[in-house]
């Protein structure tokens, strides 16, 4: 058995023209972009434009990219500075829109229809929870979570330091601890 490419291998191939690196690529990572795309804009219409950006700015960048970090690492620092200028050109956070907590809980769960109730209302009073989050601290967390980004690549992406790192994500939860044993 060969082990699978990493995702630096695949797009250093992509880079030398190999579509199907590029289409292993975006399948490994698609899903968890948009989510966190989603979960950072709380439009599912906005998420998918800035996700399309996304990858357009992979797209455009195979040439030239070299594998300074890790893949994933670099994926979600393209994310963030245009999560960054999409907030800029706003000049401020808009309140989700009334109807962003039935879409997100809407989102189908890879369990199935089989999941248990309880895990539901869990998964709802964490998204809820994740929500009151001040963004900084929401963007940690969702990096190290669902991500698995170490602090360094989360530094990289955010362009803060791995202490600030650290504090964000330590002071987030606390937060989320309280939050849910309330």
């Amino acid at each position: 058995m060969h082990p699978e490419p990493t995702d630096e291998a695949l797009m250093l191939a992509y880079g030398a023209g190999d579509v199907g690196a590029f289409q292993t690529l975006y399948a490994r990572h698609r899903n968890a972009l948009f989510r966190y795309l989603l979960r950072q804009l709380r439009d599912p219409s906005l998420a998918e434009e800035l996700f399309q950006d996304v990858w357009q700015r992979v797209i455009a960048a195979r040439e030239r990219w070299r594998p300074e970090a890790r893949f994933a690492t670099w994926l979600y620092q393209v994310a963030h500075n245009r999560l960054a200028d999409h907030w800029r050109a706003r000049q401020h956070r808009p309140d989700a829109p009334e109807e962003a907590r039935a879409m997100v809980e809407a989102i189908p769960d890879p369990d199935g229809p089989d999941r248990q109730l309880s895990a539901f209302e869990e998964r709802r009073r964490l998204q809820r929870a994740l929500e009151e989050l001040p963004d900084e601290q929401r963007e940690v967390v969702l990096l190290r979570l669902e991500q698995e980004l170490s602090l360094e690549e989360i530094g990289e992406i955010t362009g803060v330091g791995r202490e600030t790192v650290k504090s964000r994500l330590r002071y987030a939860m606390d937060k989320l601890r309280a939050r849910l044993r309330s």
